[in-house]
This record gives structure tokens, sequence and C-alpha cells, in this order.
């Protein structure tokens, strides 16, 4: 028999019946209201596809109406993409990596692959989801006819002859492992002009031609949710909040005067037509009724706690984007040095990530795509007998507040040993070896032309210091 010990003996001092609690576990008159829509549902039953629905035609609505909204999607989604990931092959033959990378490079201008993956990153962030379909395309140029078609996150979804069926669930046929196996892609939008629920078709799409990009913030989740979704009510009390104060700033504006009296209601002053309008002209003297006063509503709007609360209610929305609050309002006035390279690490940190995931989810299976079809036209047959290509993706790098400091911050790492140039061109979006080898083309040429470089001067350490306090004192 398994050895039990024995169980302690309460103190003396404590009543026999305590039990250890939380308090955001009890439910109380306070809380009732707040925690009533708390629910247990699993991922898919919380996300059905009437919830993703609204949430999505909200999201959509608030991004086409409200300029934060619409600024802070169009940054995230430019930030992340910028001009487009550009590949980088780690094969030992140099020239047919430069080969490939140019014709991918070709060949991602020519489908305009930038663009369509600035348009899923919106996507994801409005809808919650990007759908991509890997297409042949015989209208392009490229000897590679490889190209991408998007649709939006209404298409794909259950068809009525699948409905009751275990392994689908809205749209994804999933296999025994719980791995997408297909995607039921609808022929037409349902939200067409006149195409109705029983007019729409839907086609079976494998799931190596379908590329789902989306945030699972949930185990088990197959479908995603709008990331602007917590702040969708944010964004609804600051519309209201807005046209508020315009509202009472505008009605203090057009009421020009009020008569008013100190007179007891009995009093003898002259009768006057209550709500009765007088128009008055400028410049203009006049008399009044005995016993009345003409006073002037005053314009108390807007508050001078409206700047502050607006801003208040845009940093709470950007914490849903991870997007600091002087990249959502686009003000820095109110930040210095420090704290504004202190945001952006953070902000720039999530970036990071969220191209790593690009690239795993989007970039990958597109290059995988475009290789095999590159192999089936013995484009590049020295890469064929490697059993699989290792390569990794460059994006845009960002450029630095104070330039000369990172130039020296970087040029100490290096002579210490403690970065690469891999490293340090990697962080400006740039290919190490296409550098250096364009760097040793441009000594080569001035040697050539009988030019030297001067020798870079290194600034004072001290009088950095100083113009960095002098900055922050600004």
């Amino acid at each position: 028999m398994w050895p039990f010990r024995k169980r302690r003996k309460a103190p003396a001092s404590l009543p026999g019946h305590l039990r250890a609690r939380y308090d955001a576990a009890q439910t109380t008159v306070e809380n009732a209201r707040h925690w009533a829509m708390a629910d247990g549902l699993s991922a898919d039953a919380a996300m059905t596809p009437d919830v993703r629905r609204t949430l999505r035609n909200r999201a959509r609505y608030e991004v086409a109406n409200n300029s934060y909204a619409k600024g802070m999607v169009l940054t995230v989604s430019g930030d992340c993409v910028g001009t487009g990931p550009r590949l980088q092959l780690l094969s030992e033959d140099d020239a047919t990596n430069r080969l490939v990378e140019q014709s991918f490079a070709e060949w991602a201008l020519e489908v305009n692959l930038a663009q369509k993956l600035r348009t899923m990153r919106m996507a994801k962030s409005t809808d919650g989801e990007a759908f991509a379909v890997l297409v042949h395309n015989p209208n392009r140029k490229h000897p590679i006819k490889l190209d991408i078609h998007l649709v939006e996150a209404e298409q794909v979804s259950t068809p009525v002859t699948a409905i009751n069926r275990p392994d689908v669930v809205d749209g994804i046929e999933l296999d025994a492992s719980g791995n997408p196996r297909a995607y039921h892609l609808l022929q037409e939008h349902p939200g067409e002009f006149g195409v109705g629920p029983a007019l729409v078709t839907s086609r079976r799409i494998p799931a190596t031609a379908m590329i789902h990009w989306f945030r699972a913030d949930r185990p088990g989740q197959h479908r995603g949710v709008p990331e602007i979704t917590p702040a969708l009510p944010l964004f609804a009390q600051l519309r209201r909040y807005t046209l508020a104060v315009l509202g009472a700033a505008e009605t203090a504006a057009d009421f020009a005067a009020v008569l008013y009296t100190d007179a007891p209601a009995n009093g003898e002053a002259t009768p006057v037509e209550p709500l009765d309008v007088i128009e008055l002209e400028k410049r203009m003297a006049t008399t009044l009724p005995d016993g009345w006063k003409l006073g002037q509503v005053k314009a108390e709007q807007p508050g001078t706690s409206y700047a502050e609360f607006k801003r208040e209610i845009l940093s709470e929305i950007g914490r849903c984007l991870q997007v600091p609050v002087n990249v959502v309002t686009g003000d820095s006035s109110r930040h210095n040095y420090a704290s504004g390279r202190l945001d952006h690490q953070q902000y720039h940190r999530s970036l990071r990530i969220e191209q790593a995931h690009l690239g795993c989810v989007v970039m990958d299976r597109i290059f995988s795509a475009w290789i095999a079809e590159a192999a089936l036209l013995n484009m590049f047959a020295v890469l064929r007998s490697d059993g699989g290509l290792k390569n990794q993706w460059f994006f845009d790098g960002r450029e630095h507040v104070d330039p000369a400091k990172e130039a020296n911050a970087q040029a100490t790492r290096l002579a210490s040993n403690t970065t690469t140039l891999a490293y340090e061109y990697a962080r400006q979006g740039k290919d190490w070896e296409a550098e250096l080898r364009q760097r040793a083309k441009e000594r080569q040429f001035m040697k050539e032309l009988g030019l030297t470089e001067d020798e870079a001067v290194t600034p004072d350490p001290e009088e950095e210091d100083e113009d960095a306090q002098q900055r922050s004192a600004a």
C-alpha cells in the first residue's frame, strides 16, 4: 500500500472549517454584473461564425471611419512588411545563391508581393486572419508562373454539404491529427450584390495551396478574430466623447444671448413671451424690457481635460497591437529622447516577432512552392540535389534617432568581437555578403581612379554625452 503521510492538525487558534480562497473567484453583488458574460466555452465555440462576422464588420467599419484606427493599422502593416522581405540562401554555392535570390526578387516584383503582404497584415489586424491561395498565372512575364490570390475571411466557410461533419471546423477540413487538410472556399463573396446564400458554391482547396495567417490566442483555435477587438468599445467611447465636446461647443457658439430676470415670478418685470426668438444684428444697440437683463452663454467647451482624456484612450487602444501612444497619435512632442527610445523598444520587439511569424507561415510556404516550380523548369539544376534549402528573410531596417552615436557603438561592438557583420547588416535589413561584395567593388574602383578614403574621425565621448544631455533637456 502506498504510504500516506499523517495529516497535520490545524492550530488550535484557527477554526477547522477555514479554507483558502481567491477573491477574484467570489461572486458578489458588486461584481456579478461585471462577470456575467464570462463563460467556459472552447476556442472554436466562443469564436463562432456569427461572432466573428459581427466583430469583423464592426472592425472594418471603425477602420474605415476612424482616422486613428486606420493610421494604426497602416503603420503596423508598413512597419512589419516594409518594402517586402528579401531572400538569402545559405547553400555552399555562392553563385547559385545569388542567381536564385535575384530571380526571386524579380518574381516578387512581378507579382507585387510586398503590397499583397501589406494587405494581408492589414486584414490580420482588421479581420483577424488573412488567406492567400497559391495559383498558376500564365500571364506573368517571369518564367515561374506562380502567383498569390488573396481572399477574404468570409469566403472560407463550411458548405451546406459538410455542416454536420465533425472534421470540418468553419471551412477548415482537419485530418486525424488535427492538422488542416483542405479549405472550403466559396466561389463568390457572400456579400456581393445579387449573390444569395443559395447561389454561393464552394470548391475544395488542398492545404498545400492555401496560406492561412492568424494569431492563435488559445490552444485549439482554428480561426482568428480581429486584433483590434479589445479596442472597439474604446473607439466608440472616443467617438462619442469627441462628438459630445463638439456638440457642446457648437451649442454655446450658436446662441448669441439669453434674456433673464432677477425679479420674482409675480414681480414687476414687463411680461415677455417664453422661448421667444429675437434676432440681433452685429454692432447694434438695443433696449430691453423693464426688469430684464441680457446675458451671453459661456462657451466652456472643449474642457481642459479633453486632450488628456483623448490621449489616455488612445494609449489604451494602442496596447492591443503593442503600439506606443506616440505612434498611434503621430506626435512625440511629450517625449524626450530616452522615453521615446524606451517606448519603441517594446514595439520593435513585437515587430520582430511578427516578422518571424510572417517568414515562417507565409514566406517559407511561398518560397517552397516557388522553388518547386523552378525545379520542374530545370532553372537551377545545382539545387535539385540539396535535400532542403536553408534560407532566411531580411526585412527593412530601422533608422536610429542618433546615427553618429549608433555608428560608434557599432564600431565598438565589432572591435570587441561582441557582434558580427552579418548581425549588424541584418539589423539594417541588408545581406552582409552582398554589401561587402559591393564595398569591395567600390574600393577597387576608387583605387583605379586614384582616390583614397579619408580616415573616419572618432568624436569625443564627453562631447557626445553633452549633446545627448542638451537634446534631453530640450
